[in-house]
């Protein structure tokens, strides 16, 4: 077991909460990490293989993601350590949600991740008995339902199309690989190819397949509607690589959409893309990031290019208790006009100091947390000075 008193920091976790529940085997927590900006917002992950080191540094990723955003929110995590293809995953959720309810929503707000959707966040509410428990339900509760809309993948692409002229690259004519064919990655492939782009490759926890002369991205995605992620195996065309190679084609865009820590200082070397835009969260090591850096690999930071999500549930959140639904333009006109402008900030900037874009993205975070840290006085007089 971790000693998670050494993740603490001058940043946070404020509170660790871990729960279990013997009737349903329901393992879960909640790592509420930074709240000067606002109540703890973040995604549920519902996965066999969570870990509370997960959960903290994802809690962390929400912390400069909200701030990068420029969202009054706080950075927080969930996780719900079962499988989410259980036959009892609505009993889990529900005891999941009993144990934590004293702390919703003036603490925690719930969001969608892998293993949590719509219908998912659907169940939270009705546990807690509050509408302002969960964002991310169904349009009919008064939610934003930003996986069917493609939310964060519409995001990863508008960083990517405001990113390519850094690196000398035109979005209409550009080659991509898609690490991960789910909710980030099978709709940056959809948005992507809309703007001209030729997708050479995806791949979900069942294969990796590819085509040198471009993917049929609409046949993918009706596939991935019947097969889910076996979409990859009954495509019926191209070749079925093995799972990983994807990240290192001759591309000129690679999107890592799926996990974490999978690119490595074992293999950062065989990476030949333009441009790495990180749909997942924190998909590269920082050895690896400071590599591509020397070698001219442009990389758009995790919390930077897959804002989106946050970007529209800041949106649900003000809208909550709204007769009017929110009009799914509205939602990806505010997404492209804030993803435009922090990415263009992050880039010129690195461009200027020849910092890594990442050392400018949470340097900007940073500052904005710590100025509502010092305002709210949240930081010893010694620190100030």
């Amino acid at each position: 077991m971790a000693d998670v008193f050494e993740w603490m920091d001058d940043w946070g976790p404020e509170k660790i909460i871990v729960v279990h529940d013997t009737k349903t085997g329901m393992k879960g927590m909640v790592v509420i990490d930074n709240t000067a900006r606002g109540p703890g917002k973040g995604g549920c992950r519902m996965d066999p293989n969570m870990t509370l080191l997960d959960c903290f540094r994802l809690a962390r990723t929400m912390t400069w993601k909200w701030a990068m955003a420029d969202i009054f929110l706080g950075g927080a995590k969930a996780g719900i350590r079962n499988d989410p293809k259980s036959p009892y995953k609505e009993g889990i959720i529900r005891a999941y949600v009993k144990k934590i309810r004293k702390f919703l929503p003036d603490e925690y707000v719930f969001g969608n991740d892998m293993g949590f959707a719509e219908k998912d966040g659907a169940i939270a509410l009705d546990e807690a008995e509050d509408m302002k428990a969960a964002v991310g339900t169904p349009a009919e509760l008064g939610g934003l339902p930003y996986d069917e809309l493609g939310i964060t993948g519409y995001g990863v692409v508008e960083a990517a199309e405001c990113a390519a002229p850094f690196r000398g690259v035109e979005l209409n004519k550009a080659t991509v690989s898609i690490q991960g064919f789910g909710a980030v990655g099978a709709f940056a492939a959809k948005f992507i190819k809309e703007k001209g782009s030729k997708v050479l490759a995806v791949s979900s926890i069942e294969g990796a397949l590819y085509d040198p002369q471009g993917l049929d991205v609409d046949k993918l995605f009706a596939l991935r509607e019947k097969h889910g992620d076996k979409a990859v195996l009954k495509y019926g065309k191209g070749q079925q690589i093995p799972l990983g190679k994807e990240l290192e084609l001759e591309v000129d865009i690679l999107v890592p959409g799926a996990t974490g820590d999978v690119i490595t200082e074992k293999n950062m070397k065989n990476m030949k893309a333009k441009m790495i835009v990180e749909g997942a969260n924190f998909p590269t090591a920082d050895v690896a990031q400071k590599y591509f850096h020397e070698k001219g690999i442009l990389v758009v930071p995790d919390f930077v290019a897959n804002a989106g999500a946050v970007m529209g549930a800041g949106k649900a959140m003000d809208n909550r208790y709204s007769c009017d639904l929110l009009e799914p333009q509205e939602v990806y006109d505010t997404v492209k006009r804030k993803m435009w402008k922090n990415v263009a900030m992050v880039l010129e900037e690195s461009k200027r100091s020849r910092r890594l874009p990442r050392e400018v993205a949470l340097a900007i975070s940073k500052e904005r947390v710590l100025k509502a840290m010092e305002l709210r006085g949240r930081i010893p007089k010694k620190k100030r000075g």
